[in-house]
């Protein structure tokens, strides 16, 4: 039987996970490249024969998505598998369109062929959007299951941008881990805050592996997703996260809604901030989509080191990167701090662009007088860290999950906004976890 021709398109992360389950060492299949996107800096690099398997010895390119319907005819591809996440139904039907009208069929890989079975119990946290307090919502459960006594250990999403042949199974227990692996400001965000608390931290690229390796040390396995992605692993208590600043997304992005109709526990976070009206559509659609699901409210309040250096200063705020791009809000935690600690102004920092970072103001158009903690290089940390210095201000506000004082030097006083999850009213995490381990 002639093998089928696949692409994959993805944005580092499931898009190698699709293929390591379903498409490596499958005689049926030939898979000619990976097409990379969303992530900067991520193309024009190898799948490695280590990861790649027996039928590729010479591993798998990756290319850049746009050239996707060039490659299709080149290459005579058979099948497009749509392998990222975070995104509206409308882009993904658009990608479906250029990939029919290119002569090739347009695939999404379900649950059965994606999802790895563990002999411990999981617990997922997912969430409809990027930057719906997914990160807090995972550090919470994970601190409720070590007040009732059980070894948790999370497993993150991946965020594989370096050399993948070293990241097959990486394992975060303490800060200086960061720097044996060479993490980038976007790890460093995700794994920090765990380490912080005592959490271990299993990522990479073969989650076969890093599942075998995290259930020798674990009585409970913890899913931490990455943007509104489904788990790699059959999940037994899924939680997903809703935010009610965008309401209506937990319908319209892909796979977010999947997400949603999946879930055991659905969280309406943020909701102190979110109108009521918001709070209510968020509320109808969970109706029509998931009416079994317990729902639980919730709201992301910031705390703040140094405040004194807000109130009446002219400040420059650094949000989290992918929460302000992909993710499509304008603004964090940095300029809620900044409203509500009596900023005299927040300084615009885009006449300070310079390199990828002009590039990510011009592609986000949204973005408004903010700076996105962008880092997935060592050169675009350096932009960050020059463009920090280079604006003229009082003082900097850090809004993003690790205090990047740790990554950069910056050159005027700063003060770092954390925000935890807490729940308001019940059911809450605490009650879901007490039943869940009870049974």
């Amino acid at each position: 039987m002639q093998k089928r021709k696949v692409l994959i398109m993805g944005a580092a992360g499931r898009d190698f996970h699709n293929f390591n389950l379903v498409y490596r060492d499958n005689p049926q299949y030939e898979v000619v490249a990976f097409t990379a996107t969303q992530i900067p800096d991520i193309e024009d690099r190898k799948y490695p024969p280590k990861l790649a398997g027996k039928l590729y010895p010479k591993g798998i390119p990756i290319w850049a998505e746009d050239e996707l319907v060039q490659i299709i005819k080149k290459h005579k591809i058979d099948e497009t598998v749509f392998s990222y996440s975070d995104v509206s139904y409308e882009y993904v039907m658009h990608r479906a369109a250029l990939v029919l009208s290119a002569g090739a069929d347009f695939r999404l890989l379900g649950k059965k062929g994606t999802m790895l079975k563990s002999k411990l119990p999981v617990i997922a946290v997912c969430a409809a959007r990027t930057g719906s307090g997914k990160s807090q919502t995972t550090r919470k459960v994970c601190q409720i299951l070590k007040e009732f006594g059980k070894k948790a250990t999370v497993i993150r999403h991946p965020m594989p941008y370096g050399n993948l042949s070293e990241q097959i199974c990486q394992r975060y227990a303490k800060l200086s881990d960061l720097d044996k692996y060479k993490c980038t400001i976007e790890e460093r965000e995700e794994y920090e805050p765990h380490i912080e608390r005592g959490n271990i931290v299993y990522a990479g690229v073969d989650y076969g592996v890093i599942l075998k390796e995290a259930e020798k040390e674990s009585e409970i396995l913890v899913w931490d997703g990455g943007n509104n992605d489904l788990p790699f692993y059959h999940p037994d208590l899924h939680i997903t996260v809703l935010d009610p600043l965008r309401p209506g997304d937990e319908i319209t992005y892909f796979p977010g809604e999947a997400n949603l109709i999946s879930a055991d526990v659905l969280i309406i976070n943020k909701v102190d901030s979110a109108g009521l009206e918001n709070i209510e559509e968020v509320r109808g659609n969970i109706k029509e989509a998931n009416p079994k699901a317990v729902i639980i409210e919730a709201a992301s309040p910031i705390f703040l080191d140094k405040p004194e250096l807000i109130k009446d200063k002219e400040v420059l705020v650094i949000e989290d990167g992918p929460t302000l791009t992909h993710g499509g809000m304008t603004y964090g935690a940095g300029i809620v701090a900044a409203e509500k600690f009596g900023a005299k102004e927040i300084i615009d920092p885009r006449p300070y662009a310079i390199g990828s970072l002009k590039e990510t103001y011009r592609k986000y158009s949204h973005i408004g007088a903010l700076l996105p903690a962008m880092g997935y290089s060592k050169k675009q940390i350096s932009e960050l860290q020059r463009i920090i210095n280079s604006v003229k201000c009082d003082s900097v506000i850090i809004a993003t999950p690790i205090d990047l004082r740790r990554v950069l030097k910056i050159n005027k006083p700063s003060v770092r906004v954390r925000y935890e999850l807490q729940e308001i009213g019940k059911p809450d995490l605490k009650e879901v976890l007490k039943e869940f381990i009870k049974k």
